[in-house]
């Protein structure tokens, strides 16, 4: 009887961990359906996972050491401090860097998609509030800019607006589901009304795109996934066209390059009214995990495949430089014990071991009555 698996289970082909380790880097995944911001890196021979547990990651955005993750209720920010990694409690002088939660912004359910920093701080994808927006002191969030076909700012995610990039340190191409002004008026069309915008200008680059997600710049070009079809794309913005660079046989979501490779995030479907009906889901062929892209050919040249817990990947991003990263969730209580100063860092005793030190130091000091005689 085969044993059962561990969860995160993957099979992924030969030269992935050596890929990653050659391209000096780890991955991060987010999956809303499992949960969890996922680590992936590389000794060079074989794959390390780091799975840990937030409610309903999605957007991830990097920024040297700064993490932030856009989750169900709010936007956490995660930091670096490599110090910490040295003492972990669990695993002392294992990881090389340690991501640790630092604060949140407690935005409530406003469906955040993509993540970005700019020069003007973080930006994401308000899906909900068809807008994009900035994190706010005083509210909610701020809105940056929303469709000028967008009457009104309200919860009915109303164009599914869905993805965002950069150009100049600004938004600039954003990704929608379609043109429209009604309450969830994309779910009708889907198939084929998605659109590429032009944040600057207000104008729609392409229509007619299937299910249009994580428009990106890379090198000066712009690149986009289309998650029906499963297919990257290179876009001639001027023309108004695109190029397929290659097409992987599951709903793509999550592009991210670092030297001359892509890596796409890939998922399952789930058998839904959103995703039920795609042409994908009825040939019963996807898979959920991450294919790579040789760019200058066009060529798949790796892959990474979840064999079980994992069904939907929906960002992909890398961490430069590091070979074994560590992070910390906000489940239980060992992010609360990470304590970072300017100076100098601390790990806290665990909640039940203060405890019981105080009572100790308590027993061993004269109680008042005592003083007081």
């Amino acid at each position: 009887m085969q044993a059962t698996l561990p969860p995160f289970s993957c099979t992924h082909t030969p030269e992935f961990p050596e890929l990653l380790a050659d391209l000096d880097c780890s991955l991060v995944l987010s999956t809303y359906q499992a949960g969890k911001v996922i680590f992936v890196s590389s000794d060079g021979e074989s794959l390390r996972q780091l799975p840990r547990t937030f409610d309903t990651p999605m957007g991830v955005a990097i920024d040297g050491n700064r993490m932030a993750v856009g989750t169900k209720h709010e936007v956490l920010l995660l930091v670096n401090d490599p110090r910490l990694a040295e003492e972990y409690p669990n695993r002392p002088k294992f990881y090389d860097a340690l991501f640790a939660p630092r604060s949140a912004h407690f935005c409530g359910h406003i469906d955040i998609h993509d993540l970005i920093w700019t020069d003007e701080g973080l930006v994401g994808v308000s899906t909900l509030f068809s807008c994009l927006f900035r994190l706010d002191e005083t509210h909610s969030f701020g809105r940056v800019w929303k469709p000028p076909f967008i009457t009104d700012l309200v919860p009915e995610d109303r164009c599914h607006l869905n993805g965002m990039c950069l150009v100049d340190g600004k938004p600039r191409y954003v990704t929608a589901f379609s043109e429209t002004d009604a309450v969830q008026g994309w779910r009708p069309t889907k198939l084929e009304s998605g659109i590429l915008m032009d944040v600057t200008t207000n104008e729609v680059v392409m229509g007619s795109l299937p299910m249009p997600h994580s428009p990106r710049v890379f090198d000066g070009e712009l690149y986009m996934l289309l998650s029906v079809t499963g297919e990257v794309v290179k876009v001639d913005v001027a023309a108004g066209r695109y190029e397929v660079i290659n097409r992987v046989p599951a709903f793509v979501r999550g592009l991210v390059k670092w030297g001359d490779y892509l890596f796409v995030g890939a998922s399952h479907l789930r058998k839904t009214h959103t995703f039920g009906d795609l042409p994908l889901a009825q040939e019963g062929a996807t898979f959920c995990g991450v294919m790579v892209i040789h760019l200058p050919t066009g060529a798949l040249v790796s892959q990474l495949k979840y064999v079980n817990s994992c069904e939907e990947i929906f960002d992909v991003q890398v961490l430069p430089g590091l070979r074994r990263p560590g992070i910390l969730g906000t489940h239980g209580d060992i992010h609360r014990r990470a304590l970072s100063l300017k100076e100098t860092t601390f790990w806290a005793a665990e909640e039940d071991e203060e405890a019981r030190l105080a009572a100790q130091r308590q027993a061993q000091r004269p109680d008042e009555a005592q003083s007081d005689a």
